[in-house]
């Protein structure tokens, strides 16, 4: 039980902020994609996958140690946009992901509140949104600065480091200063001849990045840690293995890397979301002097629940408008589709996500009101909803500390990022 928002925000800081595709090795049963069912002489065969993620998640992260003498500062770097120079479209991709944005003020503004040197502890909320150990020290450095410059009254630098970057792209590819990552798209990959001519000398080529596995380090939790009624707080893997996504060979990544594209849409992009709902109304009908009618919403297209995790709140509402299209008070029906929890994370108040494949059914009858000349139906998406509460309470009970100027420009991202994935309007028929 936890009895502080400062205490919840520990918890929460070990948990992912996206709902996609980073991460590392299952522990469990193996679901393998069809493009891993075969190997080539070219990449790891299917059952050196696992050894690999073991590997390559080991947390925490190893240090990069020396570059190789031959590399040059650029083929050294660990800065996004000197990988950029050579992959630009992989690069802008990022630059407009949530990834690129995971060390963001809300975390940020929490982190503060720490004691500075506290590095196993700041792992706790790192270990996804900067799993670096180079970022690691960047933070440590920063904090200390951060309190020296507080007690001085000096500037900080500007200047961005590394771990204010997120979840950059050697947090993905880089480990020990050598690349990886899937073999080429026609399966093939540089041999050793060929590396030794490439920057940075080339690549290691696994399939284990086109693994839904890939994905589990920073979007399940193990069995042992933290639940609520019985069900961890993020299982996002194990979700999409008992779907018919995972029987049918799609992927994490099929969805949220289309094409190889370093975008990992979600939950806060409407596309994505519309994507993943089918959105049907059945029209308003006249029974006596009340209005019937019903909305539809069925989740289709995620591989997982919908929402997955207890930040987003997806609101199914049906409301009855006048001539001008405003709504009418007193006549709006709505159904939360959200795991509800408090912000102590101390139990689940409610849990009506939709599995994949599970459909809601939104039944409204209300009477009607006498300007009413339609309905409205919509799904209402506030991605951030937990988030935006847990703010409120830091900043209401001085939990924020040192961090308040940062939780309070969270709390306004996290309040602005809501948005209508689907709003129809269908006029009620003569009476």
């Amino acid at each position: 039980m936890f009895t502080s928002a400062v205490e919840t925000g520990r918890v929460l800081l070990a948990l992912p902020v996206l709902l996609f595709a980073l991460a590392a090795c299952n522990r469990g049963e193996t679901v393998v994609p069809p493009a891993l069912a075969e190997s080539s002489p070219l990449t790891e065969p299917v059952d050196a996958a696992g050894a690999f993620l073991d590997r390559h998640w080991a947390r925490p992260l190893a240090a990069q140690g020396e570059p190789p003498k031959h590399f040059s500062p650029l083929e050294a770097s660990l800065v996004p946009a000197d990988c950029g120079s050579c992959h630009p479209e992989q690069y802008r991709d990022w630059q407009t992901s949530l990834h690129a944005h995971a060390m963001g003020p809300g975390l940020m503004g929490q982190l503060l509140a720490m004691d500075p040197g506290a590095r196993d502890e700041h792992q706790d909320c790192i270990r996804c949104h900067a799993p670096l150990a180079e970022q690691a020290d960047a933070l440590l450095a920063e904090l200390a600065a951060t309190e020296q410059a507080s007690a001085s009254g000096a500037p900080l630098p500007a200047a961005a480091s590394v771990h204010q970057q997120g979840v950059i792209c050697a947090a993905c590819h880089v480990r020990a200063h050598q690349r990886s990552g899937p073999p080429r798209r026609d399966g093939s990959a540089p041999d050793a001849a060929q590396n030794a001519a490439l920057p940075h000398a080339g690549f290691v080529a696994t399939g284990a990045f086109e693994d839904a596995r890939f994905c589990s380090a920073c979007h399940q939790f193990q069995p042992d840690e933290y639940a609520l009624n019985g069900k961890l707080l993020e299982n996002t893997y194990e979700e999409w293995k008992a779907s018919r996504h995972a029987r049918e060979g799609r992927s994490c990544q099929s969805c949220h890397m289309p094409e190889r594209r370093h975008l990992w849409r979600g939950i806060h992009d409407p596309e994505m979301v519309r994507a993943a709902v089918a959105f049907s109304v059945d029209s308003g009908e006249w029974v006596n002097n009340a209005i019937r009618a019903a909305l539809n919403i069925r989740n289709t297209g995620a591989g997982h629940y919908l929402p997955t995790y207890v930040t987003p709140r997806l609101v199914a509402e049906i409301e009855q408008l006048d001539s001008e299209g405003r709504s009418l008070p007193g006549t709006r029906v709505e159904q939360l589709i959200q795991r509800q929890v408090p912000v102590d994370l101390g139990s689940e108040i409610a849990d009506t996500r939709l599995p994949p494949d599970g459909e809601l059914r939104l039944v409204y009858q209300r009477p009607a009101h006498r300007s009413a000349v339609a309905l409205a139906y919509r799904l209402r998406v506030e991605p951030d909803e937990f988030y935006a509460r847990f703010y409120r309470a830091l900043l209401a009970d001085g939990g924020a500390g040192k961090g308040q100027e940062l939780i309070a420009l969270a709390l306004k991202q996290a309040e602005s990022s809501a948005f209508l994935a689907f709003d129809e309007r269908r006029e009620l028929p003569q009476r």
